[in-house]
């Protein structure tokens, strides 16, 4: 991988999680330390980055509202989700999980979509809760305040009686041969949750996410119905995933 591209997607993990580990980061660019600190240390001189003890935080200031969320390469996220609204049809009982990608996804859903939609995701919540047609149910619990979703045993007990259609879950990292992983336990054992409720089972990511690794597995590609990128189906890069039996979008 390029340094350019190392840089762009440790931008992007930083902005989606508002803080980086530099052994997170390690595995799942499958590059050494050392070359981690040394491209923190880059961005750092930049003033992309604050660069803090084991690893990276964002320097931009919060803003004054909290649902004022910046959104990175919105574009592109919109090309990924504008694919996968040819799932969507109406009766259908829906679970969400948080990601800026899925939030792209939650501001473009028709407004005469008439459906259920459960999320753990505040900031989604706060968004569906314009629509019009959908009933939406927030699911309490410990909130993790970074990524503003709740975690913990009452999301997972919820989840657990809940018969879905289709879950929409977000990708920290994907590979074909870990499947889809997490940087963080509490949030993989959520997602694990939705898919076990869910009949049909959605990842949308951008490309940069591909052949990346997280420590917490999540489920195996086999477990995924459906991935949605901002690649071409055909594309290259995906003939691993399409060769496994994943359906691409």
């Amino acid at each position: 991988m390029l340094k350019a591209e190392r840089h762009k997607y440790i931008m992007t993990r930083l902005f989606e999680d508002q803080k980086v580990v530099t052994t997170d980061l390690a595995l799942a660019l499958d590059l050494s330390e050392d070359t981690i600190r040394r491209d923190l240390n880059e961005l750092d001189n930049k003033n992309l980055l604050e660069k803090v003890y084991g690893g990276a935080i964002q320097v931009t200031e919060k803003s004054a509202n909290v649902f004022d969320i910046v959104i990175t390469a919105e574009e592109e996220k919109e090309k990924i989700v504008t694919k996968a609204l040819s799932l969507l049809h109406d009766g259908q009982v829906i679970i969400m999980s948080g990601g800026s990608t899925n939030l792209v996804f939650a501001k473009l859903i028709p407004s005469d979509l008439k459906a259920t939609i459960y999320t753990y995701s505040l900031p989604i919540a706060m968004q569906l809760s314009q629509h019009p047609n959908i009933d939406l149910i927030f699911i309490g619990g410990k909130m993790q305040k970074n990524a503003m979703v709740t975690i913990g045993m009452d999301v997972i007990q919820v989840l657990s009686k809940i018969k879905a259609d289709i879950c929409f879950i977000g990708a920290s990292s994907i590979n074909v041969k870990q499947g889809l992983t997490e940087i963080g336990y509490e949030v993989s054992i959520v997602k694990k949750a939705m898919i076990e409720s869910s009949d049909r089972v959605v990842s949308m990511f951008s490309s940069n996410k591909l052949n990346t690794k997280m420590p917490h597995v999540v489920c195996e590609l086999s477990q995924l119905d459906t991935i949605v990128t901002n690649l071409d189906p055909e594309d290259l890069r995906l003939e691993e995933y399409r060769k496994s039996g994943v359906f691409v979008l």
